[in-house]
């Protein structure tokens, strides 16, 4: 026995429970009941309701200081609420009680107090498109929100609003300060976004400032305080927000927007005033439309365009409770996480030592039977007539009662028939200690029984497990598994179950998925037979043989199987009958499940031991009528109820009709879940209103129990004169750090536990520590429960290692002795032993979720979720809660069924008050908190939330809530720290000869060209229009063109002198009109015209621009474009075909564009034959041959200067990099605009004299397989293609291989097929197209990338020569410290990155540092750059950001070869040497692209490339088609587009949370879902991530889901 001592500690904090509650006047408990009834069928608001209910109690209820008397009410007085009378609806009704398991009024009170200190702070609301609103009314839900920038002072209006209703206390100024550090501070995006990031905080912190500056007296710390002070959301004259720089609507000065947002720190503002002046006045000037202000084309001011939404969502972000981040040594490449310290003020066990409890002695009765069979073998015989079960059908009508002679003689036959008739090639199909499964309803408990106990006399294994309804239930497949390991061949069930299960085609029961193949027997009547007279069962005594296998589902959802032998079986019975005082022929009702637990130790075992008659009372019973059980008791005078906290809860909503019921009969209640901590408030409660009817409080007897120790405490009934039981009132946080602190119940966060009974006779039960060595507990510490006695489980069947865990624990002492030589059992039962040897549990195993070193109970947590106004929005309370891991912790996620008539606003509402009830009670912030449409989660077998396997669901996305809260700012703490940058290396102690760091430059070249004596006539012209001209005298009829057309048909053709014909009229056309050097748009559809216009361009002395023509289709997005090349390029004539003429005097394009402002436009597709009186002759090569205009992947428009030197140098180096002679075709699937692109269509050809087949990409969309046919057919040896064209490739063809064989496409002729390109390799997509078409020939070695950029558009190429481009692998961990490190391949955090192609001949590559402009060493990261002779001269123009990019063309390395002059890239790369050799025999060097500088993301300190993200939320979940990402403030914004149903937008949230927690340690802000196709793309397949972020911010993208994860 525990000392009395060492229970000391707890004695103060029990006390007995009162014989008899306050009880109500009977009509004020009338009048509740009616209130209850109205609220909950909606005739009366919740605020009308708490007013007349706080009326009607306000005389009975002492008042409680301090607390809102509406809020002290509720619940005050247990009765009040709980009797909740249902008068003639209850049937229909009970449906919306909420989860009885949970219910506490004390604990409801408390969460209304802690939700009470929160005033309402308002949370952006996801915003999701009509469509998604599975279940919602129309008005029920919210519009979509259709804020746009005209709607400028609604938004204000209700910023005003929110503004004034929402006055922060005293105490949360600090709040909004650190929220202004956070904001200012934490800013920090990349160079693209940093022009762009807009701080809500600027706003209001530049008003208070105007303020402060007006008194000139103020001192400094007046302004501090003032700003630290400023409400967030104060409303202002006008939204005034910096916006991304547009490159649609032309504004004129952006960089004013570089400066602006950034504002002083605010903690100590020790700046001077007149900073704070002058950074007012550049904040009025554009408020009040200064020269400063950014407007779009249409006037509209850019500032307006965000979102009210969006701006709210800045205006409210809660603020994160983190700890502070501790101070460690980071290793350079390791990104360690925050370990979480143990907190060094959390409480302690102070105890002492506990010692084992141990239970009385096991009475010995001289009669008892040897064995469960030997007692119905007894009964049968003796007393055949005697009642042994009695089932009910769904009226509650007895249905049919079983006599023990009836359960022997039907055993006997059924025993008789298996071992004997059934039999498969004449051998019996079953022997002793097979086992056999037994499938049966919950409303057959007679079947069960004579299936059960025939099996005990066959000798056989009974496997009870639940009647599978459907092919897909849930846990269905585990329960498969289970069954397959047991090696179950057989399973018995009953006629009616058999016709129900679901059926194959030939009509025999269908084999569900993941279970073995099973022979069905139906045990009815007719198809067992009588044994023959001298036929006897044997009947021996109880042995250590296994009896029966009880099925259990794990936490993870696993099933085991628990095996319980005879003797423990038997043994059980008999502990079971002395702690229950159970006698013979005593009358037992049962509302558990028979099949497994408590439902069958007393239903079904015990009783027949004791020959006692059960009525047993099915669930689909219970459902329609939860008073049954009682009327039974009632009905048959029963000694003995078993039931759970549910039946009892259940029962109090439908007992209003019944007067004449007594429970005197009642000798004992016993609640099977008494372990759920919550089940103390149902037993109260039911004790409170059934007092009146016969019930004596002493009769409540709660049990503990679990599959594998079977029972492990039970509450003895009162004549066994045992001490009185008690109840604890413990602090939830020091449950959480499993101490017992006694606490008093007008705390907000405690926990109220009910004592579970006395240890079982001849049981000893200690308490061990739940991780790591068993060791004993001290007396106040919580740990897991472990038993030892004659009456547990022996073992998991199958599986020897989890049976050693928990069916063989050894518990230690301190001293490492063990205990006992007995080996214990664990019971997954978490509690302690109190005084008077009480045994309290306060929670399960399979509901523990440590967060950050602390435990939570699920039951604790839905408890609080239930006790935020449940009624309105859980559909019958039912919440499930678990935690799944993220990042190294567990992380908690609550889901919720939602009331079908619950608005959108409204569980929004409750939601963002569950979250803080959970954070005020429980100090544990949640993860994810989900709302499903009603009926939807799974259902255990009976009716239960199905736990594990809705986790399951959430983590493959296959929930499908209706509403998503994600909240991993406030949860999410143990992320690594932040990147400090370390200040460099100086130069001199670097550099040594060509060494940096004692490791090679990172310097690469291309072949030599002046050692390349090739026979290349083309070199003795300097210009490439005299190559024309020479080509058109020399070989007139060459041919040098051929387009195609969609249906792989020639187009139109050109030779050389075709060519110069019409290029000379068109410079004809152009001489009179135009001076030379001025500056021509060519609007043309990819063809022969475009490259002819362009010659006569040069002939004429004029500089030509290519522009892509505008889109038919879609005029107002694409005509802008053109009109903004056109005026930026200073282009004062267009020249096009008449087509496009048209377009352009369209009515739509009178829409999108001011038509009267365009220049001369000159269609040139009937123009008169003339030739030219003389060609132009510039007079130096260093002269501007033409622009080439582009939009960058970031939204800038820049244009370069092409030089005629260029221009040849760069056809002379590609002519030698891939062998072009006139004798070679090559074919061009490439537009012509820009880039590579418009060099290889109009250029190359006429440089080379090869002839080039042109595939304009626009044909593919109708003929996918145009180009790899046009490549076949003309067996050509070099192609060209850009991504989007491979992506189609691959896409659209893949099935189709077989198709093109079949129509000879030969792919065997390509040796070199390059993707042009201006960022990292796709490896994966190049990889596939490789796979993919391996089939029709192509080799693969012959796919490979180029890179080119603006400074420079080819800088390599893989060509014909040099060895294969090669793949590394990188950790990306230390990319994002800008590190190269190189891995393995498969090796974790590993990316890989294929070589761009070899450099060409003439261009020199160096990897320089991006801040100290050094040069590098070998595999460092850095930027590329580059020198050649075909580098762009400049910039013509770049549309946004002209000062950031003045040194791209020409700066020189700090230190190092100072001397030559680079152009910068504006890339990440480096260079690597490889064992390789190259052309010229040198080892080759790799040069590796990693991404461009202006896309990657600057957050926490570290280097982020899109990519990296988007490939990983791509990997998360089937549906997702495409991802872009991009940054806003310092949110990490991802936006994904869905290919799939809607009603899967929202499972997206959480994976794609997760995945960039997990693989990029980072949070992401706003989850956008959109449709296939919202993602813009350039013509190169490059995402344009800034054009998205435009539209995310003017609310232009339509999404189906935007979630802001708060």
């Amino acid at each position: 026995m525990a000392e009395r001592t060492s229970a000391g500690l707890l004695s103060m904090m029990l006390e007995p429970t009162p014989a008899v509650a306050m009880t109500l006047p009977a009509e004020v408990r009338e009048k509740l009941a009616e209130l209850e009834l109205e609220l909950s069928e909606g005739d009366i608001t919740q605020k009308g309701y708490e007013k007349k209910r706080s009326k009607l109690l306000a005389p009975y209820i002492p008042q409680i200081q301090g607390v809102d008397p509406s809020l002290q009410i509720d619940n005050r007085i247990q009765s009040s609420s709980q009797v909740v009378p249902v008068s003639k609806h209850n049937k229909s009704r009970t449906g919306n009680a909420r989860d009885e398991r949970f219910r506490s009024d004390l604990h409801t009170e408390a969460v209304q107090a802690a939700l009470a200190k929160y005033k309402e702070r308002k949370m952006p609301m996801p915003s999701k498109r009509r469509s998604v609103l599975v279940q919602s009314s129309v008005e029920a839900c919210t519009p979509p929100d259709t804020s746009s920038a005209s709607e400028d002072e609604g938004s204000l209006r209700r910023q005003g609003r929110l503004a004034t209703s929402t006055p922060y206390q005293g105490h949360s100024h600090p709040a909004v300060e650190h929220w202004f550090n956070r904001v200012i501070q934490g800013s920090s995006t990349s160079s693209s976004a940093s022009s762009t990031s807009s701080h809500p905080g600027g706003r209001s912190i530049t008003n208070s400032t105007a303020h402060a500056a007006l008194n000139a007296n103020a001192a400094a710390t007046a302004l501090a305080d003032l700003m630290a002070h400023t409400r967030l959301d104060t409303p202002l004259i006008r939204d005034n927000h910096s916006a991304p720089p547009d490159v649609t609507g032309l504004s004129e000065r952006s960089s004013i927007y570089l400066e602006r947002p950034q504002v002083g720190s605010v903690r100590g503002i020790s700046r001077s005033y007149n900073h704070h002046a002058s950074m007012m006045e550049t904040a009025d000037g554009c408020e009040y439309g200064g020269e400063g202000c950014l407007t779009l084309t249409d006037g509209v001011p850019v500032n307006s365009r965000v979102s009210n939404k969006i701006q709210q969502l800045l205006n409210t972000l809660k603020r994160p409770k983190r700890p502070p981040l501790r101070e460690f040594f980071v290793d350079d490449f390791e990104e360690l996480l925050d370990v979480q310290q143990p907190d060094p003020n959390q409480p302690r066990p102070e105890g002492q030592q506990m010692s084992p409890l141990e239970g009385e002695p096991l009475g010995v009765v001289t009669n008892w039977p040897t064995s469960l069979p030997a007692a119905l073998q007894r009964w049968g015989t003796t007393h055949p007539k005697s009642p042994c079960l009695t089932a009910l059908d769904n009226a509650g009508k007895p249905v049919y009662t079983l006599t023990y002679g009836k359960l022997w003689t039907r055993s006997q036959k059924l025993a008789y028939t298996l071992l004997n008739k059934l039999s498969s090639r004449n051998e019996p199909l079953l022997m002793p200690g097979d086992r056999v499964a037994l499938v049966c309803p919950n409303n057959d408990p007679v079947m069960f029984m004579v299936a059960f106990y025939g099996c005990l006399l066959a000798e056989l294994v009974p496997v009870p497990i639940e009647v599978p309804l459907t092919r897909k239930d849930a846990g269905s497949q585990q329960i498969g598994f289970l069954l397959g390991s047991c090696g179950v061949t057989l399973a018995l069930t009953t006629d009616a179950c058999q016709k129900g299960l679901p059926k194959a085609q030939t009509g025999e029961v269908a084999t569900f998925k993941g279970w073995p193949r099973l022979l069905w027997f139906v045990t009815d009547g007719k198809h067992v037979v009588k044994p023959p007279k001298d036929w006897h069962p044997p009947i021996q005594e109880a042995s250590n043989d296994i009896a029966y296998i009880e099925y259990k589902t794990s936490k993870e959802g696993s099933t085991m199987g628990i095996t319980v032998s005879h003797s423990a079986m038997l043994a059980h019975c008999q502990a079971l009958t002395q702690a229950c005082g159970y006698t013979e022929g005593e009358t037992i009702t049962n509302v558990l499940d028979f099949k497994r637990e408590v439902g069958l130790w007393h239903g079904v075992l015990t009783s027949v031991m004791n020959r006692m008659h059960v009525i047993s009372i099915p669930y689909s019973l219970m459902k329609v009528n939860p008073l049954s059980w009682i009327q039974k008791v009632h009905m048959y005078k029963a000694r003995v109820a078993v039931v759970k906290s549910r039946d009892m809860h259940w029962s109090l909503l439908a007992q209003r009709d019944q007067r004449d019921i007594s429970l005197s009969s009642l000798r004992m209640l016993i609640v099977a879940d008494g372990a759920n901590p919550w089940s103390i408030s149902s037993c109260d409660a039911f004790l409170n209103v059934f007092q009146a009817r016969g019930l004596r409080p002493e009769v409540i007897c709660p049990c503990a129990s679990s599959s594998e120790a079977m029972t492990v405490a039970i509450r003895r009934p009162p004549e066994m004169g045992v001490p009185p039981p008690g109840k604890a009132v413990l602090s939830m946080s020091g449950l959480s750090h499993s101490v017992i602190r006694v606490d008093t119940e007008e705390k907000l966060s405690v926990l109220t536990v009910q004592d579970v009974g006395q240890v079982m006779p001849q049981a000893v039960v200690c308490v061990v520590r739940v991780e790591g060595t068993p060791f004993l507990c001290q007396t106040d510490e919580v740990g897991e429960i472990c038993v030892t006695s004659g009456s547990s489980g022996l073992a998991y069947y199958g599986l020897p290692g989890m049976t050693k865990n928990i069916f063989e624990t050894i518990p230690v002492k301190p001293s490492g002795v063990p205990i006992s030589d007995r080996p214990f059992t664990r019971t997954s039962l978490l509690g302690f032993v109190g005084p008077d040897n009480l045994v309290f549990v306060v929670g399960k195993m399979d509901g523990l979720m440590v967060v950050s070193g602390r435990r939570h109970n699920a039951d604790d947590v839905v408890a609080t979720a239930l006790a935020v106004e449940p009624m309105k929005f859980v559909y019958r309370g039912r919440i499930a809660v678990f935690s799944v891991s993220v990042l190294h912790d567990e992380r908690i996620v609550v889901v919720a069924e939602q009331r079908p008539d619950a608005s959108e606003e409204d569980s929004f509402q409750w939601m963002s008050r569950v979250l803080q009830a959970i954070d005020s009670i429980h100090q544990v912030g949640v993860y994810c908190l989900a709302l499903v449409p009603a009926n939807t989660l799974p259902k255990a077998p009976l009716g239960g939330i199905h736990i594990s396997e809705t986790k399951q669901r959430f983590l493959e996305g296959a929930l499908h809530p209706c509403n998503v809260l994600m909240c991993p700012h406030t949860c999410v703490t143990n992320l690594p720290k932040p990147r400090q940058k370390q200040p460099e290396v100086g130069p001199a102690s670097m550099i040594v000869g060509n060494l940096v760091a004692g490791k090679r430059i990172a310097q690469a070249c291309g072949r030599d060209l002046g050692q390349l004596e090739d026979n290349d006539q083309a070199r003795k012209f300097l210009y490439i229009q005299d190559v024309l001209q020479w080509r058109a005298q020399a070989t007139p009829d060459h041919p040098l063109f051929l387009v195609l057309n969609s249906k792989g048909t020639v187009a139109s053709t050109a030779s050389c002198v075709q060519l110069h014909k019409r290029a000379e009229r068109v410079a004809a056309a152009l001489m009179g009109r135009l001076n030379t050097g001025d500056h021509v748009a060519l609007v043309y559809p990819p063809g022969i015209d475009l490259i002819a216009t362009f010659y006569g361009c040069l002939y004429a002395g004029c500089v030509p621009v290519t522009v892509r023509p505008p889109h038919p289709q879609n005029l107002a997005t694409t005509l802008p474009t053109v009109k903004m090349i056109v005026e930026v390029s200073k282009s004062v004539c267009i020249l096009t075909s008449q087509a496009i003429v048209k377009l352009l005097k369209s009515k739509e394009a009178t829409a999108a564009v001011d038509i009267k402002s365009w220049p001369t436009v000159m269609d040139t597709d009937d123009l008169p034959r003339k030739k030219c009186p003389q060609m132009y002759k510039p007079p130096t090569p260093e002269m501007l041959a033409y622009l080439d205009f582009s939009v960058s992947t970031t939204g800038i428009l820049a244009g370069v200067k092409m030089s005629h030197s260029a221009t040849s140098a760069l056809c002379r180096s590609i002519k030698l990099q891939c062998e072009l002679y006139p004798s070679r075709q090559i074919a061009i699937c490439l537009d012509p605009y820009c880039g590579l692109g418009l060099a290889l269509w109009c250029l190359c050809s006429v440089y080379s004299g090869h002839q080039s087949i042109l595939v304009p990409p626009l044909e593919l969309e109708s003929n996918a397989s145009l180009w790899l046919t046009a490549v076949s057919q003309y067996k050509v040896r070099v192609t060209f293609c850009s991504y989007s064209v491979m992506e189609m490739c691959t896409k659209g063809l893949g099935s189709q291989t077989e198709a093109l064989r079949l129509r000879n496409v030969n792919l065997s002729c390509v040796r070199t097929c390059m993707v042009v390109a201006e960022e990292r390799p796709r490896i994966t997509l190049t990889q596939s197209f490789s796979k993919i078409f391996k089939d029709l020939g192509l080799s693969p070695r012959a796919v490979s990338t180029t890179f080119g950029c603006r400074v420079n558009i080819a800088i390599c190429l893989q060509g014909t020569s040099g060895p294969d481009p090669t793949t590394v692998y990188v950790d990306m961990r230390a990319l994002r410290h800008d590190r190269v490190r190189l891995v393995e391949r498969g090796s974790p955090h590993s990316l890989p990155l294929m070589e761009s192609g070899k450099i060409l001949p003439g261009v020199k590559v160096i990897i320089a540092n991006t801040e100290t402009k050094g040069p590098l060493g070998d595999c460092h990261l850095g930027e590329i750059w580059v020198s050649s002779p075909h580098n762009a001269t400049g910039y013509y123009t770049v549309y946004g950001e002209e000062v950031l990019h003045a040194d791209h063309f020409n700066t020189k390395l700090s230190f190092g070869d100072t001397q030559t002059v680079w152009a910068r890239t504006g890339y990440l790369g480096f260079l690597r040497r490889t064992d390789l050799t190259d052309a010229s025999g040198e080892r080759h060097d790799a040069l590796y692209v990693v991404g461009s500088l202006d896309e990657t993301l600057e957050l926490r300190g570290m280097r982020y490339h899109p990519i990296d993200i988007e490939t990983s939320v791509i990997r998360s979940h089937k549906s997702i088609a495409e991802c872009a990402v991009f940054t806003w403030t310092n949110l990490l914004v991802v936006v994904v587009e869905l290919e799939g149903s809607e009603q899967e937008a929202l499972d997206l949230v959480a994976l794609v949370t997760n995945v960039v927690l997990e693989e990029h340690y980072l949070i992401v802000g706003v989850v956008v879902v959109v449709d296939p196709g919202v993602i813009p793309i350039n013509s190169r397949g490059e995402k344009q991530r800034m054009h998205l972020r435009d539209g995310f911010l003017a609310d232009q993208l339509d999404p189906i889901y935007v979630a802001y994860n708060m």
